[in-house]
């Protein structure tokens, strides 16, 4: 810019006080916002999308459904994660992470009561669009993941039965 405001070329600089605006803006849109924000403190309409479209889809599994959603609603958490059983992504549980800690809680299903960092095995995202989970190679808890596997050994086996008596010999 020279000395006397002008950029070479002669054309003057215009500050953004010195520019007239009009009134009909054609880069605004009138209307409803369609898109919806992603929000980073809340992932409970995804996990809602993921159970009714995915884990928990169709008409027979649709009271299992029905009630972990109302858990959820009752629930006061923000960020909630699914337990699978394994890779298969099979739904066992629903957790909540609360706060800055280190530990997940079982808010309904089957799966141990609580959760630490270092049970886990495997992270996953929920894809909306393609209605699937793919696990993320990471082993960072962050607000982006919606659901995990823990480790196989973690998982309770049946109880033995009792042990028989060994036959007297005859």
């Amino acid at each position: 810019m020279g000395p006397s405001g002008r950029f070479p070329g002669g054309r003057a600089w215009l500050g953004s006080s010195q520019v007239t605006g009009s009134s009909s803006n054609p880069l605004s849109l009138a209307g409803p916002k369609l898109y919806k924000e992603p929000s980073a403190k809340s992932n409970k309409h995804i996990i809602h999308n993921a159970l009714s479209h995915c884990c928990l889809a169709g008409r027979v599994n649709e009271p299992h459904k029905n009630k972990i959603l109302e858990e959820m609603e009752k629930s006061k958490a923000h960020h909630f994660l699914i337990l699978f059983r394994d890779s298969s992504c099979q739904f066992r549980a629903l957790y909540t992470l609360v706060g800055e800690t280190e530990e997940l809680t079982r808010l309904t299903g089957y799966g141990p009561r609580t959760i630490s960092l270092a049970m886990i095995e495997g992270i996953y995202k929920y894809n909306s669009d393609r209605k699937r989970f793919t696990q993320i190679p990471t082993k960072t808890m962050s607000m982006s993941v919606d659901a995990i596997t823990i480790q196989g050994h973690l998982w309770q086996t049946k109880k033995p039965g009792t042990p028989k008596k060994p036959g007297t010999p005859k």
